[in-house]
């Protein structure tokens, strides 16, 4: 099983590979990887994960909202495996909003990203879906839609200046938005 320490951090080239398409969704091997993922983004205390974060390249990502250490205000839904998925389209609402990484620990920045995302995507079972995502889970998905193309948080925050520490970030937003 994959685990909290088996998350690459930023820095490793796989972090920047583009990911491979999934051929086979019900290979052993991508199942396992799929429960493995969702297992691995509940204990670091994530709201998403993507394949390439655990060295896999591969167009794999999980979607997994809910209140947390990290987000304590994220929204309750299933955790989700969405496999080959794409953008389909886009609100023109672009939205800034703070981020976080498993792969960039210690650090949040203000990314912009669309408001309304309409997504497609293969489940684990084969079935092809298509959903509307906004606020917040539309955000998670384009994050870890990123990971598939290469990138990070970090390479779309528009000012270092909109960068700051978890620990700032905690004492400053978190407690503004308590208060």
């Amino acid at each position: 099983m994959t685990d909290k320490s088996s998350i690459i951090q930023l820095g490793n080239p796989k972090l920047r590979e583009k990911a491979a398409w999934v051929e086979n969704i019900q290979d052993e091997k991508i199942q396992k990887l799929i429960d493995d993922l969702i297992a691995t983004v509940a204990q670091a205390n994530g709201v998403g994960i993507a394949a390439p974060q655990v060295a896999e390249s591969l167009r794999l990502l999980i979607v997994a909202s809910r209140p947390n250490a990290r987000y304590p205000d994220a929204p309750e839904m299933q955790p989700t495996a969405m496999i080959n998925p794409q953008i389909i389209s886009h609100s023109t609402e672009v939205v800034k909003g703070w981020e976080g990484c498993l792969s960039v620990p210690g650090i949040r920045g203000l990314v912009p990203r669309y408001q309304t995302i309409e997504i497609e995507y293969t489940d684990r079972n084969g079935n092809l879906q298509q959903q509307e995502l906004t606020d917040f889970v539309a955000r998670i998905f384009q994050h870890e839609y990123d990971h598939l193309e290469g990138m990070v948080f970090l390479d779309r925050v528009e000012s270092t200046e909109e960068l700051m520490t978890e620990t700032e970030y905690q004492q400053r937003i978190v407690k503004a938005e308590k208060s």
